[in-house]
């Protein structure tokens, strides 16, 4: 009767299946049975490099460059917008596109009941209503009813966590990509394409998208820089012009002016810095696919980590044996062991086949013959072997109650097994019960408990992980009291939630949502998990304004992977866990991670200190030209200066990728408020500086205005050089870590660059080696000064 209404539901027959027109019409209207391509062509992908505010700065320093024919800084200025959109699209070239990874899961072919023939058709021609067959190794072509035939094992782990496989019968749903293991059955396609289960995560992987807390930070600094800039420019061409100064060159230093006060090395430094980073990682078996994903896991506060294959192993362990009716634990194990098979590869099997190994009995199990083997089926939900040695007898193992059946257990017997088994259940093992035929009776012989068992590499990373301020979240679609079981074990925490029954409770209205996101915040794991469900679980944490990372290593994984603030696929994950995932883990388990977030943290404090830097000497040098024009109605430095100054400072600072920091303890993210004050204040510091020594050279030294330029120039430049030691480190610049050979000798090399240029009057009037030596002394006493400065800012925000 089920399978009567079954074919009317899809007007179809067992019989003959869909006749070919009824299938064409079909495919009109669901569409073909596939996932649909969304690419973005590559020459498109790269110009969106050009497209953000830093990049229009740039673009706009260019243009202004070439209108003032500059043509040594719109070189410059072209090579960097260059360099960093060709650095962030070769590094990113290497994310293939989820949707075809996923497409490409997909069975090619599938054997079909057409106009009453069987017959092998492409796998994207399938239509609901079609008849199909499946049996052992095939890839499962769209979500099936299963209507005919004995039973199925299909592995799902890959679709839905379950680290076992799955037992379907007639009435079941196997799902689109599952892998059948053992059977052959008849089924009626209920959905194809992106109407599969498989489709439905495909489309919450199109949905997961998020903007990274970089292009956050990206476009608050532009936003700053642009406007301080656009105000301040504004303000001296209109009052120059009212003072009657010459439009061409009020104009023309404005745009020079405005060229220098455009971070334009600023994407680059801090792609090149994630880039180099990015070589680091990969030296640890991380490879990275978004630059911006180094410096998301150096915010990470919270990593939600798959349990299957990632904190366990992924294979099934005997754990504690218990021996019932005088029977041994060698007993136990032997009689299962010949009820096993080995060419079957079940995991059951195999985990009974090792323990056997670790008891020495391969030796002896080789002196049994078996006759028959009756294989595992759902119905009976136990194997049998009939076996021969001396005499002859059968042994059988399978699910406890099946197996207290077979030997028509009393009450009191029962009742002592349920207990066990229930005890197992509640600590998260499997039971197996084992029995022999022998003396005209079946025997129970005992139990063996069965496990997933967590890598011996687990609980160390977990400990590190949690030591670096990140909290720890398993998620599996396992049971309640097996992820509690492994939670314990690897001391993640024992609040273990089951999500669907939380889900439903929110759907029920019996909480409300800022309830939901708050249990969610609060549990140490989730079980009983499906899709859908971590990226709801991801969701609500973003929500509570948590920076997240994800593992997962299966297609079910891949949309909380895209969703997260950092996807991280592990070793042996699926192709749509890895095009989903922004790092990918060559080495199994998670140890990996602890090297990951350490040196995510080491690049993201070198960025930091770079911005800081950025900013500041933006301000710094606007602010001083600004000031001298306005108020004393001077140039303090000609135009070509502005351009070697701005040459001198970006060029060395490159170095600043592979320069020594400490790593952070604890979760970091950009707190523009700190960085813009901090930024703000030391670049007025400077402005202080500039105009003292302008006072000086003016009142004391007398110096030409032409000297003065000079002056003023070289003290630009070794100040700001001086800035970059003061904004590496969260300390007193003279303590560890000591900047790297590459940086120091980087400013060191300029500094020197910019000393002969002012003393020996290259491209200006000379100053001499006495000026230009005081000056080195003047600005390292300011450093020291800044340096005291911005101590007591970071005290003041630790308060």
């Amino acid at each position: 009767m089920v399978i009567k209404k079954i074919e009317e539901e899809f007007k179809t027959s067992l019989k003959t299946g869909l006749s070919t027109e009824e299938a064409e019409e079909r495919l009109k209207e669901y569409g073909y049975n596939e996932i649909p391509e969304r690419k973005i062509h590559p020459i498109i992908k790269f110009l969106s490099y050009f497209w953000n505010p830093i990049a229009w700065m740039i673009e706009i320093a260019a243009i202004l460059s070439a209108i003032i024919k500059h043509w040594i800084d719109f070189t410059i200025i072209l090579i960097l917008l260059l360099v960093n959109g060709i650095v962030g699209f070769w590094e990113e070239h290497k994310a293939e596109n989820v949707i075809e990874f996923l497409k490409q899961k997909m069975a090619l072919n599938a054997r079909v009941l057409r106009d009453g023939k069987w017959k092998t058709i492409l796998a994207k021609e399938l239509v609901p209503g079609d008849v199909v067959r499946v049996r052992i190794g095939d890839i499962v072509p769209a979500d099936i009813v299963l209507v005919e035939g004995d039973y199925l094992v299909v592995d799902e782990s890959a679709l839905t966590g379950e680290s076992l496989p799955v037992e379907k019968k007639v009435g079941d749903i196997v799902y689109s990509g599952s892998v059948v293991k053992k059977g052959e059955i008849t089924g009626i396609v209920k959905d194809t394409g992106l109407n599969t289960y498989f489709g439905k995560t495909v489309r919450l992987v199109e949905k997961a998208e998020r903007v990274s807390s970089y292009q956050k930070m990206i476009i608050k600094i532009g936003d700053y820089l642009i406007i301080l800039a656009v105000i301040l420019i504004a303000i001296m061409v209109a009052v120059e012009l009212w003072r009657g100064a010459s439009l061409i060159k009020t104009v023309q230093f404005a745009l020079v002016l405005a060229v220098s006060a455009i971070p334009a090395a600023m994407p680059a430094v801090l792609s090149i810095t994630m880039a180099i980073g990015a070589l680091n990682l990969a030296k640890k078996d991380a490879i990275v696919k978004k630059l911006v994903s180094i410096e998301e896991l150096a915010g990470v506060d919270i990593l939600c980590s798959d349990k299957t294959g990632t904190l366990t192993k992924n294979q099934l362990v005997c754990g504690e044996i218990i021996t019932l009716n005088d029977f041994s634990k060698e007993d136990v194990v032997l009689f299962a062991t010949l009820a096993s098979r080995e060419e079957d590869a079940d995991a059951i099997d195999m985990a009974i086949l090792n323990e056997a190994e670790k008891l020495n009995l391969i030796e002896k199990i080789k002196n049994y013959k078996i006759k028959k083997f009756i294989p595992f089926d759902p119905v009976i939900k136990r194997t049998e072997a009939e076996i021969t040695n001396e005499k002859t007898f059968k042994v059988s193992k399978g699910a406890p109650q099946v197996i207290l059946d077979l030997c028509n257990a009393d009450e009191d017997f029962r009742k002592k097994v349920e207990e066990i088994v229930d005890k197992l259940a509640e600590n998260g093992y499997r039971a197996l019960g084992v029995a022999i035929y022998m003396d005209g009776k079946w025997h129970f012989t005992g139990i063996i408990s069965l496990y997933d068992p967590p890598r011996e590499d687990a609980p160390l990373a977990v400990k590190k992980i949690k030591e670096l301020g990140v909290k720890i979240k398993m998620v599996t679609g396992d049971h309640v009291a097996i992820a509690k079981n492994i939670a314990r074990i690897l001391g993640i925490g024992n609040k273990i939630i089951s999500i669907s029954e939380l889900l439903k409770k929110l759907k029920g209205g019996e909480i409300k949502e800022e309830k939901f996101d708050v249990i969610v915040e609060e549990a140490d794991g989730f079980a009983e998990v499906f899709p859908e469900h971590k990226y709801r679980i991801v969701d609500s944490l973003q929500n509570r304004e948590h920076m997240v990372a994800m593992t997962g290593d299966g297609v079910n994984d891949a949309p909380a992977l895209k969703k997260a603030d950092c996807g991280i696929a592990v070793s042996n994950a699926t192709d749509a866990a890895r095009a989903a995932a922004d790092i990918i883990l060559l080495s199994p388990g998670i140890s990996v991670i602890v090297d990951a977030i350490q040196e995510a943290r080491r690049i993201f404090q070198r960025m930091e200190s770079y911005v800081i830097y950025r900013i500041t000497e933006t301000i710094r040098i606007l602010f001083f030209i600004e000031l001298c024009i306005l108020v004393l109605g001077i140039y303090p430095i000609t135009a070509l200066m502005i351009v070697l100054l701005a040459i001198l400072n970006d060029i060395p600072i490159l170095a600043i990728a592979y320069d020594n920091v400490v790593e952070p303890k604890s979760p970091v993210k950009w707190k523009m408020k700190e960085i813009l004050t901090i930024s703000t204040i030391l670049g007025f510091s400077g402005v202080i500086s500039s105009f003292l020594i302008f006072y000086i050279s003016d009142v004391f030294l007398h110096l030409t205005l032409p000297e003065l330029q000079s002056f003023v120039f070289l003290k630009l430049i070794l100040a700001g050089h001086a800035t970059i030691f003061v904004t590496r480190v969260r300390d007193r610049l003279w303590r560890k870590p000591y900047p790297s050979k590459w940086l120091f000798w980087g400013v060191m090399g300029t500094n020197i660059i910019g000393t002969i240029v002012a003393a020996e009057g290259i491209f200006m009037a000379p100053i001499g080696w006495k000026m230009a030596l005081f000056m080195w002394f003047y600005a390292h006493l300011w450093m020291l000064i800044n340096d005291e400065i911005k101590i007591i800012l970071l005290r003041s925000y630790s308060i």
